[in-house]
Formats: C-alpha cells, structure tokens, sequence
C-alpha cells in the first residue's frame, strides 16, 4: 500500500499513543514522533517514549516546557494525591485532578508548528473519548475544532494543502485500543502508562486500572505488567 506523506505523532510513551505511532507507520512515511517535557510528576513515560522510537526507527523531538502555575494537577504536583476510584466510577463526577489544564492544546499547537515546518499532511494524537478520566481535552469537539486550527493557521492551510488532525482510538474502548495495538504489532512491553513513578506501575490509578481493564477484556496478558 502507498504511504500518504509525512505524518506528526504525538508520543507520551503510554498505551494509547505508542499504538497511535505504530498505527501510522502503517498509513504515513516518514513518521516524525514529538514527546513533550510539561512538569510532570516522573520521567518513566519519557524514557519510554524513547524506547517506542527507538523500537518504531522514527525520529523523536522531545520539547521541554515550564508551566508554573499548573500546581493544581495532581500529575504535576507531587506533594497531591492522585487519585484511587472504583473502576465504574472513573469518568463520572467531574473532572479529576489529573486533568492539566490545556495540556492537548499545547501538545496539539507544538505538533501543528513541527508539522508546518516539515510539511506533514497529518498529525496524530492518542486521545481516547470512550475509556477516559473525564478530560475535555480527549472528546470529539475539541480534536475536531483544532482541525480547523490547523487549518486556518498554517502556510500549509493558507496554500490550500491538508495538514488534518487524526486521533485514531478516539472512539475506541481500552479492548479495541489493545486489539489495535496488536494489529499493528506496537511493542507495548515498553511503555509506560501509570501517573506514578514508581519501579513498577501502581496499579491503583485510573490509567492503571483502564488499562488493565483493556488487556483482561482483550483476553491477552500485559506484557509491561
């Protein structure tokens, strides 16, 4: 199959974006991978992200950022609990603390630059609407409104040239994430998706236990277990 050009990948190093990447390895070439440095709470998605590229033999910019007054996130703030809820109630009652404010704006706008600069026609991100912690920053208005971002505010978009915003699992479940990855052959024995950072994942926060929640419903055993 004919590859459609340069793509831009968001990559965190987590399940969700690692099989966003593999995914558009399948579609796009050359795929270009950018991880961002934000103030989050530990390094282990990072290094992560590092060993997806690696793995994936695409390039990797990795961005360094200060935001100092995201103090009010709990995956920026390490003297904050994250938080531990029953599986049934992650996604209800609000947005948690976990949420960082504009963090997929920022992502988004960062990729939309690299994208303009190297003329890619398409940029990736992971975000995942259906098995999610509530952020408003991973539903289907938002990615769709910063398509016409994209679009508006860019060389690319003022020569009429596509540049689109794809988010692949947006509406799939943690299974369907899962059953892609392995589709695509994602090596997700190296990735990282626990908001703590500790030697082994926790288990007990919301991206710990949806993930888990995925593999058990996939049938399959998490290999970064």
């Amino acid at each position: 199959m004919k590859k459609k050009g340069i793509a831009v990948v968001l990559l965190s190093g987590g399940l969700d974006s690692t099989t966003a990447l593999y995914w558009a390895k399948s579609e796009y070439s050359p795929v270009i991978a950018l991880s961002i440095r934000y103030g989050q709470r530990h390094v282990k998605e990072l290094n992560a992200a590092r060993a997806v590229a690696r793995a994936a033999k695409v390039r990797l910019h990795e961005v360094v950022i200060s935001l100092p007054w995201l103090g009010g996130s709990s995956l920026t703030n390490s003297s904050l609990r994250i938080p531990d809820m029953p599986l049934k109630k992650i996604g209800q009652g609000g947005v948690p603390s976990t949420y960082v404010p504009g963090r997929n704006t920022i992502f988004l706008s960062l990729a939309v630059s690299l994208a303009d600069a190297v003329g890619a026609s398409a940029i990736v991100i992971g975000a995942n609407a259906l098995d999610y912690s509530g952020y408003p920053d991973c539903r289907p208005p938002f990615i769709n409104a910063f398509g016409r971002v994209a679009v508006e505010g860019t060389k690319r978009g003022s020569e009429g040239k596509p540049l689109k915003i794809l988010a692949p699992l947006l509406r799939l479940d943690k299974k369907g994430v899962v059953r892609l990855a392995q589709k695509v052959g994602a090596p997700l024995r190296l990735t990282w998706s626990c908001y703590a950072g500790g030697s082994r994942q926790c288990g007990r926060c919301d991206s710990c236990k949806l993930r888990a929640k995925g593999f058990r419903e996939a049938g399959l055993l998490d290999p970064a277990a």
